[in-house]
C-alpha cells in the first residue's frame, strides 16, 4: 500500500486548490467575471504545484500526451486574462478534460462509494455511462 505523506506544503496545496475551484465556480456565477477567473486559475494552478511538487507538475503538463490539454489551458488562462472570459473558460474546460482524462475512473469508483450519489450512479442508464465511458461493450 502506497502511503501518502500529508505535510504542510501538501496541505496548503490542497487548500490553494480548492480555493481556485472555489474563485473559479464564483467567477463563473458572476456572469465569467475575469478578476475572480484569473484569480481562481492561479490558485488551482499554485495548488497543484505545491500538492504534487514543482517536478511532478512539470512532467504532467509536458507529457506528450498532454500538450493539447496544456496548449488549451493555457491559451484559455491567456483569453480570461485580456478580457475574453467566455471563450476562456470553454478553452480552459476543454483543456482541463483533456490533461484529467486518466483520473476519470479513478473518480468514478470515488463517486460511486459516496451513499447517495453512488445509489443514483448504480442505476441501470447512468451505469451504463460509465461502463461505456471504461471501453466496455454495453448492450443497447
Amino acid at each position: 500500500m502506497v502511503s501518502f505523506e500529508m505535510n504542510d506544503r501538501k496541505k496548503i496545496g490542497i487548500g490553494l486548490t480548492g480555493f481556485g475551484v472555489f474563485f473559479s465556480f464564483l467567477g463563473i456565477i458572476f456572469f465569467f467575471d475575469k478578476g475572480l477567473l484569473a484569480m481562481g486559475n492561479i490558485l488551482f494552478f499554485s495548488g497543484v504545484t505545491l500538492t504534487i511538487g514543482l517536478k511532478s507538475t512539470m512532467q504532467f503538463f509536458m507529457k506528450p500526451q498532454n500538450f493539447k490539454g496544456t496548449i488549451s489551458f493555457g491559451l484559455g488562462f491567456i483569453l480570461v486574462v485580456i478580457g475574453w472570459p467566455i471563450f476562456g473558460m470553454i478553452l480552459e474546460a476543454y483543456g482541463f478534460i483533456v490533461l484529467f482524462s486518466g483520473f476519470w475512473p479513478t473518480l468514478a469508483v470515488f463517486l460511486q462509494r459516496i451513499p447517495i450519489l453512488g445509489w443514483l450512479i448504480q442505476q441501470p442508464y447512468i451505469r451504463s455511462l460509465f461502463d461505456r465511458h471504461r471501453g466496455r461493450r454495453v448492450p443497447v
